[in-house]
């Protein structure tokens, strides 16, 4: 049974520590790691924290700020009361990002068991539902899939719509594995396709072994389609039921009328390029029979959806508050960066709609992202900024893992804020330029080589990592760079790891910002919230919502 975890004058009060907190160090959240160098970034800290921080190793960076969960402490030197305190109530103020069970475990050390035998096989998931999934994604269908036929058992419901389905991967386990029958939404054709491809074989595998004993019922439904995060549940239900009409008539192809209403719905449907999550966020067509989509008597089902993107999540919620139809839902939000908010309606990765509404759809809501709640919305201070919400996306297990193993990725940050900074000595107006992933940057080195010391220093010809970040750039994989100034940045390296360590400690305090907001308002509009915990996906945390209506 899932049981509350605050009440709703705590939660309120738990707000406005977040936002009074997140404003007084909104300087920290708000900075870019890459312009540590061009911002100067190290001399914003108070003067008095800069000489006890400068000099931590890694593992004591671990340690001493990161692992909250770290009881034996042993500081190098004394440290001031108001790092103290920033650091004890950043931990205070987060949301746990372990499981009781987990609560002793040294944060980033260990793996799920299931993996202890083979690090690429999930030891409880079956193999036929293996195939094709990473080791990362096993454990997360599998932690979601039950917990889903969990929230199915309790609520007397086995419907489910997964949303953003991609390849089906979850939508296989609750269907074949668990029983459950499941309408899977996906925006992409491509994936759609595969999904179903995917479906086939393990169809087969099933009956080479001679274990198909599983319902016809059970068998997912995919379908391609977009999911509107500003149209009503109305919109929803009939995106579900013309497909559904659709599924049945493509099956049975009883009449010309059928194969008419599928031909149109298939000349409407508009395709989106996959996003970092395989969901999109867009509106979906609706010209479709007014006979065929009417609302009555569409059965009830629960909602999911794994790694619901930006505003996807908080739309999914909005349709459980609001839709009839809708038992319960897992939510397992992802990318907040591209959530929509008053300061920002439109921040980068936002999927645009691909056409503006016909006057035959129904008028759509003006609601953002973040944040949704009514009361968050009135505190003074509450606004999180688009560097901040990306900063929640981040893993702080994953990092500290890094830091204790002492990981030459750590040298990344350094690497990048340096190449800033000869991008702006040429080009002053190219700040923060979109520069892809250079592959096993923190295996090339800056500079190609030392110079010795009788020979005067003269300007050297760029590494091959700042080669590759010139080109991205359109700049001269040749230009000449400082090598005095090369050498000045390298030994600042620790200072950058330490900065972003910081940065990094306000990570789930604005996760658990974002998520509170969005159990206050289920509060506000009378639906119960029945969990909100992290859980363990693999080698990082993931933030999942569990709620149920009475």
């Amino acid at each position: 049974m899932f049981t509350p975890s605050f009440t709703a004058e705590q939660q309120r009060e738990l707000a406005k520590k977040l936002t009074t907190f997140l404003s007084q160090y909104s300087h920290l959240s708000d900075s870019y790691i890459i312009e540590f160098f061009t911002e100067d970034l190290w001399h914003t800290l108070p003067s008095s924290w800069q000489p006890v921080l400068q000099d931590l190793s890694y593992p004591q960076i671990a340690d001493l700020l990161l692992d909250a969960t770290n009881e034996d402490r042993r500081y190098p030197s004394v440290w001031p009361l108001s790092l103290l305190a920033f650091r004890a109530t950043a931990h205070a103020l987060a949301f746990p990002r372990e499981s009781r069970s987990e609560g002793q475990r040294v944060l980033g050390s260990v793996k799920p068991e299931e993996f202890l035998e083979n690090r690429s096989q999930s030891s409880l998931l079956g193999h036929i539902f293996r195939k094709h999934v990473k080791p990362k994604k096993q454990h997360e269908i599998r932690k979601l899939g039950m917990l889903v036929k969990q929230l199915c058992d309790q609520t007397d419901c086995n419907r489910v719509v997964d949303v953003g389905s991609g390849q089906g991967h979850l939508t296989r386990f609750l269907s074949f594995g668990l029983g459950l029958s499941v309408t899977a939404i996906e925006a992409d054709q491509t994936l759609v396709t595969m999904a179903s491809k995917f479906d086939g074989q393990l169809l087969w595998a099933l009956e080479k072994e001679k274990q198909k004993k599983v319902p016809a019922h059970s068998s997912p439904h995919h379908v391609a389609g977009w999911v509107n995060p500003k149209a009503s549940w109305e919109s929803f239900i009939r995106q579900l039921k013309a497909t559904s009409y659709a599924h049945s008539d493509a099956k049975s192809q009883e009449s010309e009328l059928s194969k008419q209403q599928k031909s149109n719905k298939k000349s409407e449907e508009e395709l989106a390029d996959e996003n970092c999550c395989s969901c999109t966020e867009s509106v979906c067509q609706e010209g479709v029979n007014s006979e065929v989509v009417r609302l009555q008597g569409y059965p009830d089902f629960v909602l999911t959806g794994l790694h619901a993107c930006g505003d996807l999540s908080a739309t999914l919620l909005r349709h459980f508050v609001n839709c009839p139809y809708v038992r319960g839902i897992t939510s397992v939000a992802c990318c907040y960066m591209k959530i929509t908010t008053k300061e920002n309606p439109t921040p980068p990765g936002l999927v645009i709609p691909p056409a503006p509404p016909t006057s035959s759809q129904e008028s759509v809501c003006s609601e953002f992202g973040y944040p949704m709640s009514s009361w968050v919305w009135g505190l003074p201070g509450h606004q999180l900024s688009y560097k901040a919400r990306e900063g929640a996306c981040h893993a702080v297990e994953d990092y500290v893992r890094r830091l204790r193993e002492g990981s030459e990725l750590l040298r990344t940050h350094c690497y990048r804020a340096m190449l800033e900074t000869f991008i702006r000595d040429t080009r002053p107006d190219l700040r923060r330029a979109g520069i892809q992933t250079i592959k096993k940057s923190h295996l090339l080195p800056f500079k190609e080589s030392v110079i010795p010391a009788d020979i005067p220093l003269q300007p050297f010809i760029p590494s091959r990592y700042a080669r590759l970040g010139l080109a991205r750039v359109s700049l001269p994989p040749e230009l000449p760079l400082d090598p005095v100034r090369v050498e000045t940045m390298l030994k600042e390296q620790g200072r950058v790891v330490v900065y972003f360590s910081l940065t990094l400690l306000l990570a789930p305090v604005v996760e658990t910002m974002v998520l509170l907001d969005r159990m206050i308002y289920l509060q506000e509009n009378g639906e119960p919230v029945d969990a909100v915990t992290h859980i363990k996906y693999y080698d990082c945390l993931c933030s999942l919502s569990i709620h149920l209506k009475p």
